[in-house]
């Protein structure tokens, strides 16, 4: 049985004493979490405090994004091996922010994935349609195309070593959410996809809904059979609003 998986992506917010409290917070309620798995992805400049704060409590760590090359002339990337010294488990791959202010294409996102399974860094690989998209009817087709990105060049066997988190980019920031039916749907496609290649890979790989979980929202939808957990934004910043999430599965 799949475990579910709460991953906070604190995007560029926080200082060394919001972390710290945000940490202690936590750390404090986590023993109340007792069916799924927590990891925080803080800004670069802070991953080793967070490290050091998680000391020996079961927090998972990681980052926000990972560079497709193993060292070298690339200002401002995070090479996998620094990533691995600073205690990741995890590196978000191709999030709508990257894809749509950043122009990251399906091509280098799937290279920046490659060089985490090869490193030993889980991805957390995200595919979304934009509100357009959805409009138009392409939800499928656009989810399809990113993940064959990284399907037909590094195989599916290698999804089986990711997480794949699915943020409908409309409901990221926006105070919208898709309701449990609609996330649920695109889910439930994803994981007949990645079936139709693989049942193995389709029955073990968590798939995480990325748009506007908050403690509201989170037990109906990750009461859906095909929602595995969810990669928060603004609610993991809280620590209370984040571990409410974490009870909710």
């Amino acid at each position: 049985m799949r475990r579910t998986l709460i991953a906070g992506n604190w995007k560029m917010n926080g200082s060394l004493e919001s972390i710290g409290e945000l940490m202690d917070g936590i750390k404090a309620g986590l023993a109340e979490v007792t069916n799924a798995d927590m990891a925080v992805c803080p800004p670069a400049i802070y991953l080793m405090k967070v490290k050091s704060h998680i000391g020996d409590a079961a927090i998972g760590l990681g980052s926000q994004n990972i560079c497709d090359q193993e060292s070298g002339a690339f200002t401002g990337e995070l090479a996998p091996a620094m990533l691995k010294e600073a205690g990741c488990k995890y590196a978000i791959i191709g999030h709508s922010e990257r894809r749509s202010l950043y122009g990251e294409s399906d091509d280098l996102v799937a290279r920046r994935f490659a060089m985490a399974v090869a490193s030993g860094v889980t991805p957390i690989l995200c595919i979304g349609e934009t509100l357009e998209e959805r409009e138009s009817g392409v939800t499928e087709q656009v989810v399809s195309r990113q993940l064959d990105a990284v399907i037909d060049t590094q195989g599916i066997d290698a999804i089986g070593q990711c997480v794949i988190a699915y943020e409908p980019v409309w409901a990221i920031g926006t105070g919208k959410t898709a309701s449990p039916e609609q996330a649920q749907a695109v889910h439930a496609f994803i994981r007949s996809k990645l079936a139709a290649l693989s049942v193995d890979v389709a029955d073990k790989v968590q798939i995480l809904y990325g748009g506007s979980m908050n403690a509201a929202n989170a037990a109906e939808l990750l009461s859906q059979p095909d929602i595995d957990g969810g990669l928060i934004g603004g609610a993991s910043l809280k620590a209370a609003d984040f571990l409410a999430i974490g009870k909710a599965a």
